[in-house]
């Protein structure tokens, strides 16, 4: 049997902390210091399962979700640092956060990105409006019930409710996944982290279904999500999303439509 040295580990964990928030590590100063060297970044940021893009982006909506300021600047100043994200693409990211997790929780992140964007002495970035021209509200209904089908993958919610008009079709699909600041692989990840947050199980189920399903995600990557995501969310959530990966992962290798 080949043993792991633990001073392997702790070097390890420095030095992939280093190279991924720019900045040199800490000395732990208590068991839970010495743990984020030893464990989240020694083993699971350096485990080859997921993009380095992605870890970013589940990790700073995992923080902000957990009212956690400095990781989530920790993780900002890391991803601008590490070119893994532009400026723009996070001030994308904070409003995608609010819509999933809470504007106040986009605010925690949106405030993170601008103390990471000073530290590195980078200016401010531009961002298009959430709509520039002029508007025919039916038709802006109508593209929001198309882009639910697009991104979630089956038909769109009903409607005559305010939360279903004013917000799912009109705003959430009809505006801000329509947006061309950030990718939808990496809409999804916030999204994913949004609606785990929230133990409500059918947006569980159907978004980590339609993550599979749209081919913007593998199984192996939801797995790997569920790790990254309980560094924040805790076991607890992670264990709940993990089984629903299992069993959305089973349905889409069936080719088997999402079922509520």
């Amino acid at each position: 049997m080949t043993l792991l040295d633990p001073a392997t580990r702790t070097a390890t964990g420095i030095a992939r902390r280093t190279e991924l928030t720019g900045a040199p590590a800490p000395v732990p100063a208590t068991l839970l210091d010495a743990s984020w060297r030893d464990y989240i970044y020694a083993e699971v940021w350096t485990r080859p399962g997921l993009d380095l893009r992605s870890r970013f982006l589940i990790s700073m909506a995992g923080a902000a979700s957990a009212r956690d300021a400095v990781a989530a600047e920790r993780y900002a100043h890391g991803a601008l640092y590490k070119k893994e994200l532009t400026l723009a693409e996070l001030r994308e990211a904070a409003l995608h956060v609010a819509v999933y997790s809470g504007w106040s929780t986009g605010q925690v992140l949106d405030d993170a990105i601008t103390r990471a964007t000073a530290a590195l002495g980078l200016d401010a970035a531009s961002f298009p409006p959430i709509r520039a021209e002029p508007w025919d509200p039916a038709v802006r209904h109508t593209e929001g019930q198309a882009n639910f089908k697009t991104v979630m993958c089956f038909g769109g919610p009903p409607p005559r409710t305010a939360y279903f008009e004013g917000g799912i079709v009109n705003f959430v699909f009809g505006e801000m996944w329509m947006r061309p600041g950030l990718d939808q692989r990496s809409r999804r990840w916030l999204t994913l982290v949004g609606v785990c947050e929230s133990a409500a199980s059918t947006p569980i189920r159907s978004h980590i279904w339609a993550a599979m399903a749209s081919g913007n995600a593998t199984a192996d990557e939801m797995y790997e999500f569920v790790l990254q995501y309980a560094i924040h969310a805790g076991w607890p959530k992670g264990s709940v999303a993990q089984s629903a990966v299992m069993e959305q992962a089973d349905r889409v290798a069936k080719g088997l439509p999402f079922e509520a």
